[in-house]
């Protein structure tokens, strides 16, 4: 919501907005004098901002962050009982494709592809180290990524976030090089703090969060929010694999005339080792 429409903002509302930012949505849940004083800007910014982002008064704002909160806050259980209460009496296949569909469609629609593009030159220009990290459940999405770009480009490390060893990555981690990040609900501190310290040590961060965003957007140079509603205990990556693909096409595109030749090579390691059958 304040992303979206930030460009649009007054220099005093866009105070407003990144100190709203720093722990949204619980820190727009106070009284507007308290906002307004956080933010050191006049209450009747708060109240324009307000009205600028599409709402009637504060009182209806806040409801809208009660809401965002419940719906980040929610956990595997609470999530099934909600949709469970309100299931279509249609088979799961048919239910959890629509939703999928759904997903994808809005997550596309809201995704600059000039910022996309931006994201593949980086991902393409071997000038620059990648680091790739993602949480509990969507570190297997990280890794996929990780594996391909590998395939594609050297300089390719991927970083598991819970692992110890992790702070051991930042040290060769600088200017140039850009550390791709997954963080959905239930936001995870170490991904987070793995943000925090990249950034400072002047590293380009891409995030892939969800709809309402992790906290650790606020240290990423570009974002990507996919929707992953579904009628299930847990939330679908169906969205944000589609677009990890997309992106893993257009930098294969971009690179094929090294990457061709890695390729191969890797090839002649396969037939070497013999890890796959063959058939004659």
């Amino acid at each position: 919501m304040l992303n979206a429409r930030f460009d649009t903002l007054t220099r005093a509302e866009k105070q407003l907005a990144n100190s709203l930012l720093d722990n949204y949505p619980v820190s727009g849940l106070a009284s507007i004098t308290a906002i307004a004083q956080a933010a050191q800007v006049s209450t009747p910014t708060v109240a324009r901002m307000v009205q600028k982002l599409g709402f009637v008064g504060f009182s209806e704002f806040q409801a809208r962050l009660r809401d965002e909160l419940e719906a980040r806050i929610s956990n595997p259980i609470s999530k099934h009982d909600l949709w469970a209460g309100d299931a279509p009496d249609t088979h799961m296949l048919n239910r959890f494709a629509d939703a999928a569909m759904q997903n994808l469609r809005q997550t596309l629609a809201q995704i600059d592809p000039k910022d996309f593009d931006a994201i593949c030159a980086a991902l393409a220009d071997k000038q620059s180290r990648i680091y790739v990290t993602g949480g509990r459940i969507t570190r297997s999405i990280a890794e996929y990524l990780f594996t391909h770009l590998q395939m594609l480009r050297g300089g390719v490390t991927f970083l598991p976030a819970g692992d110890g060893t992790w702070p051991h990555h930042l040290l060769d981690l600088g200017a140039g090089d850009i550390f791709v990040m997954f963080d959905m609900r239930r936001y995870e501190n170490t991904v987070l703090r793995l943000a925090e310290l990249a950034a400072a040590r002047g590293a380009t961060i891409v995030l892939f969060t969800d709809q309402w965003g992790s906290p650790a957007t606020k240290h990423a140079r570009f974002r990507i929010n996919c929707r992953i509603e579904a009628p299930s205990a847990w939330d679908s990556a169906a969205a944000m694999l589609v677009i990890v693909e997309s992106l893993i096409a257009q930098v294969q595109q971009e690179t094929w005339q090294d990457s061709r030749a890695r390729m191969d090579a890797l090839e002649d390691i396969f037939d070497t080792t013999g890890l796959f059958r063959k058939f004659k």
